[in-house]
């Protein structure tokens, strides 16, 4: 037995039991210290007191980079927004949401287009052709077909990277084909409604033998628009942005004012109509609870 504290990374929480990887790899199954008060999250990085037979105790959280609720995980690097580029087909407007989710906790956002063994749809065909503008180049990748899969590995080394996307986007087939020695239970894509029926209860880090770990995570296809004021919103879509100070009025929300730059460039054409739509829809949702606070 040593008493000697080390360094490591929750990989997950279960049944009470932190599950701790050290620098050299070894994970511990340890039990909370009392004086610890605050909720310990996948993602943190932890001193602990390992313990004979792969045993731990949890001493302290080190400072968090960042850190998610709903899911509960902390210190992310990447946020991997995974849509089909067919069945199902894309979700702009959570696409658009998972991007401001990205800009607010500042990780950096990747779009992957899973499925390009099939036909695209045009939805995403419109993601191929205008989120580059905005510097988001999408990946393109099939699990089935293990395509794009090598680009992805680069993209993620030694990250912690978060899962997101709607369902039957084929969230774990990636999973499946990124990290081996795993299966994450998966159930056939429902041909009536063309949602994938994956559950997953709980938040874990998988290690990735290249460096890194990957999050698949419950909760985020049901985002709640984080805490941000409705004259900052537009901030957060880089495409608005980027006109809004030519609007006349520095309080333009962008929702018809007058001389509104905004709104002229979506005429014609310089902002695409789905994203005008998604910041109005998202503005709506924020000026909603505006009110209710009053």
């Amino acid at each position: 037995m040593t008493a000697n504290k080390a360094e490591g990374l929750v990989l997950k929480r279960y049944s009470g039991f932190y599950y701790v990887q050290d620098e050299q790899y070894q994970i511990y199954e340890c039990k909370l210290r009392g004086k610890i008060k605050a909720p310990v999250f996948t993602g943190d990085r932890v001193k602990f007191t390992p313990l004979e037979a792969g045993k731990g105790i949890l001493e302290s959280i080190i400072p968090r980079k960042n850190e998610l609720y709903r899911p509960r995980i902390a210190n992310v690097n990447l946020l991997l927004i995974i849509m089909a580029c067919k069945q199902p087909s894309p979700s702009l407007i959570l696409l658009d949401k998972l991007l401001l989710l990205a800009s607010y906790y500042r990780i950096t956002p990747q779009i992957l287009l899973n499925k390009s063994d099939l036909p695209p749809d045009s939805k995403s065909i419109f993601i191929e052709d205008y989120y580059p503008q905005m510097g988001l180049p999408p990946i393109k990748t099939s699990a089935i077909k293990k395509t794009g899969i090598d680009t992805l590995r680069i993209v993620i080394e030694n990250k912690i990277t978060v899962f997101a996307g709607p369902s039957g986007a084929g969230k774990s087939s990636l999973l499946n084909a990124l990290v081996d020695g795993i299966s994450v239970k998966t159930q056939e894509l429902s041909k009536k409604v063309e949602r994938g029926k994956h559950t997953t209860r709980h938040v874990e880090l998988y290690p990735l033998e290249s460096g890194g770990w990957i999050a698949d995570t419950p909760g985020f296809s049901q985002l709640e628009i984080p805490a941000i004021k409705s004259s900052e919103l537009a901030s957060y879509f880089n495409d608005l942005s980027s006109v809004a100070e030519e609007c006349k009025f520095n309080d333009c929300l962008h929702q018809g004012e007058k001389e509104c730059a905004v709104k002229d460039a979506v005429n014609e054409g310089l902002i695409a109509k789905s994203r005008y739509q998604n910041y109005i829809s998202i503005l709506e949702e924020i000026l909603a609870k505006e009110r209710s606070y009053k």
